[in-house]
């Protein structure tokens, strides 16, 4: 891949994301699982790189810009925008301090981005002044031809500068020798790319059968939750059976007591008809005697009854004899005061 004259600065692990380019707005997963993240830094072209490879396939290659942000969407992810791979990047971290780290870094690596693109602009200035320089020398070599030896130091300047441009020559055949290395770099990152989208197609057709599978799932589990809620009145109904059951039950030993009892009574009932028979009689008995009692009491009230007219006619008689009575005693007193009369006269 050409990252040999590349030095990692930072690594960490994260799960790696890129925005869905039909919609720019879902994520879409790069990577199975948390893979490597790292900063490099290419010590000849001077610039900054986060680079992720998973396996075989590379994910992340993405040269920091100064004009780059690093924005953290929530406590564990953050995003960044790459314009020359025309894609949003993601990163999940496992812990809100991992991502702050990766943030602290991304600014760092902008910052030194940033000096790194401030000295190449010097440096091609002080090129142009150079070449500028040159042009103006080589005029004058062409006049020192019918100038005199006061012109001896610039022919000095004029060879210095031909020997720099002779190492300009050369380091133009390294550069592009480093070009050369850059395309096939650019062409194995392009076949990585075609395999990515390959991937991310078959990640769509996977997503598409685990989205139908999981609404299958959630069908099921609302099937499931529905028979469980079913269970559950069965259960209801059942623990209200079980209560009712031992309700009867309870009823059935109080029952069965009273049986108990009721069959030790029955064991006394001949006795007891016994005694009710023998009452019956003496009942029977006492009804005779007492319409016997009744009888005389009758027979008493009638004999009474004519007591009490014989005391009445008795007490008649007995008047009309006091009053007799009473006249024969005035008659005798009467007679013995004629009596005493007829002594006394004698």
């Amino acid at each position: 891949m050409g990252f040999s004259r590349e030095q990692p600065i930072f690594t960490t692990r994260a799960h790696v994301f890129q925005i869905d380019p039909s919609t720019k707005k879902n994520w879409v997963p790069a990577s199975k699982q948390a893979v490597t993240v790292s900063y490099f830094y290419d010590v000849t072209r001077n610039s900054y790189r986060i680079i992720s490879v998973d396996g075989a396939k590379v994910i992340i290659n993405s040269t920091i810009t100064p004009n780059m942000t690093f924005t953290k969407t929530s406590q564990k992810f953050g995003q960044w925008a790459d314009s020359r791979a025309n894609t949003v990047f993601g990163l999940g971290f496992s812990s809100e301090q991992q991502l702050t780290k990766f943030a602290e870094k991304f600014q760092e690596v902008k910052e030194a981005a940033r000096l790194a693109r401030d000295k190449s602009q010097e440096k091609i200035e002080t090129s142009s002044n150079h070449s500028q320089a040159s042009s103006v020398n080589g005029t004058d070599d062409e006049k020192a031809s019918c100038a005199g030896p006061a012109d001896i130091h610039l022919k000095s300047e004029n060879d210095k500068l031909k020997i720099a441009l002779t190492q300009s020559a050369a380091n133009v055949k390294k550069w592009e020798i480093e070009l050369q290395t850059l395309r096939e770099s650019n062409a194995r990152l392009t076949s990585a790319l075609q395999e990515s989208a390959a991937s991310v197609e078959q990640w769509k057709r996977q997503f598409s059968l685990c989205r139908d599978e999981n609404d299958r799932l959630r069908n099921k589990i609302d099937e499931l939750e529905e028979q469980c809620s079913e269970i559950n009145r069965e259960k209801e109904k059942n623990t209200q059976l079980k209560r009712r059951i031992e309700e009867l039950e309870s009823e059935l030993r109080e029952k069965e007591t009273e049986l108990i009892d009721l069959r030790k009574q029955s064991e006394i009932i001949p006795q007891l008809m016994s005694e009710c028979e023998y009452v019956s009689e003496k009942l029977e008995a006492a009804e005779r005697d007492n319409q016997n009692l009744e009888d005389k009491v009758r027979s008493l009230k009638t004999d009474i009854e004519e007591s009490k007219y014989r005391q009445r006619h008795l007490k008649v008689e007995l008047k009309s004899f006091l009053e007799v009575l009473d006249g024969k005693i005035d008659d005798l007193h009467d007679f013995r005061r004629g009596l005493s009369k007829l002594g006394a006269d004698n």
